[in-house]
């Protein structure tokens, strides 16, 4: 397959699309945490049990249309190959838990991919919007509706003083996680992010990698989302993260200004060397994949870089994950075969931007 074709067929619009803020935040996520009544929790129920919510989701979810999504498309994680469904886990669309229940999970996907309705992960049903850039009270909007248009098909376990029951105590209430993913290499740089990870801790809020819990901050990305969901409203929820977001956002934006007034020309350098090395690697790891990524991102933002779209640090840092790069080979790869695939991949993306900014006929 060639990578013009995989990347159509690889790439979700929360990557390849920019969106307000989209130089320091690359996504918004929400998440609504929701359970059937008169069935067992996931964590103690049947295989029974599990079978007839997926094929309660299968008659009731994907053969009605929602809006303007459509169709939702239903794919069974027993129907999944590892390779396949590792890499709906990189891109953002299923969770390594529901990635792990086959037999008993599913998940809806929209055509766009920004929308995923996650069946017998953790809870009964996880609804997810996925959107480009700052746009959390969008994404909410768009889950909440989501979230009556399934309630009309179901009935939710839900109790007048508690609000939405939930498998883990730390989601009942709303069962809402609003999370956005953030590029913040003039805070790592400048080492006030190790002041600032702790002050948003105290807010009440959460600091993770770009996969959620137990990940690492690779490339200098941040997932930062809500920790509390009981005894405030969904607005109020989102309300506050947004506007912690947009103070790390004027702090980032300071921190690049003070980088180029007192650094400029070793950060060209800096930024000039990772193009070189992801250009022309003929192996590299994920690690060092990820910091050049992120310098090259940064060169970007900063002007030093005109010919290279925003969104390469986006769909690249998925793109050379394990899966995709499997994916893209046609088979499984150890991991030496995975650093000389990882670099051939990303050295063809580079070339077809090139190809894309001089006029040619690329995606």
């Amino acid at each position: 397959m060639s990578l013009e074709r995989f990347l159509q067929n690889a790439v979700s619009s929360w990557m390849s699309e920019e969106g307000p803020d989209s130089d320091i935040v690359l996504s918004s996520r929400i998440r609504l945490a929701r359970n059937l009544k008169d069935y067992k929790f996931p964590i103690i129920f049947s295989r029974e049990e599990a079978q007839e919510i997926i094929h309660w989701a299968e008659r009731r979810l994907s053969r009605n249309s929602y809006q303007e999504n459509g169709h939702f498309e239903f794919l069974g994680m027993d129907s999944l190959k590892p390779i396949e469904k590792r890499v709906l886990v990189e891109k953002h669309l299923i969770s390594p838990n529901l990635a792990e229940s086959s037999p008993y999970g599913a998940v809806l996907l929209s055509a766009n991919e920004e929308i995923s309705v996650m069946i017998n992960e953790e809870d009964h049903i996880r609804i997810q919007c996925l959107y480009p850039g700052l746009q959390l009270v969008e994404a909410l909007k768009t889950a909440g509706g989501i979230d009556d248009w399934i309630e009309e098909q179901g009935t939710y376990a839900f109790d007048e003083e508690r609000g939405y029951l939930t498998s883990c105590p730390t989601n009942v209430g709303t069962g809402l996680r609003a999370s956005v993913m953030m590029h913040l290499p003039g805070l790592v740089l400048t080492r006030q992010i190790n002041r600032i990870i702790p002050a948003i801790n105290q807010l009440g809020l959460v600091v993770r990698g770009i996969y959620g819990e137990g990940s690492e901050a690779l490339g200098n990305l941040f997932q930062i989302s809500n920790q509390i969901t009981l005894g405030k409203p969904e607005e109020d929820i989102v309300a506050d993260l947004l506007s912690v977001v947009e103070q790390i956002i004027e702090r980032e934006r300071v921190a690049r200004e003070a980088l180029v007034k007192t650094s400029d020309i070793q950060l060209e350098d800096r930024v000039f060397r990772s193009y070189g090395i992801l250009a022309n690697s003929r192996i590299i790891e994920s690690k060092e994949a990820a910091k050049c990524l992120s310098d090259l991102r940064l060169g970007i933002d900063l002007g030093y870089i005109k010919d290279i779209s925003k969104t390469i640090l986006n769909e690249l840092m998925i793109l050379t994950q394990p899966g995709f790069l499997q994916q893209y080979a046609g088979g499984p790869l150890k991991a030496d075969e995975r650093d000389i695939r990882r670099a051939a991949l990303i050295r063809e993306r580079l070339i077809l931007e090139k190809k894309d900014e001089q006029g040619g006929n690329v995606q």
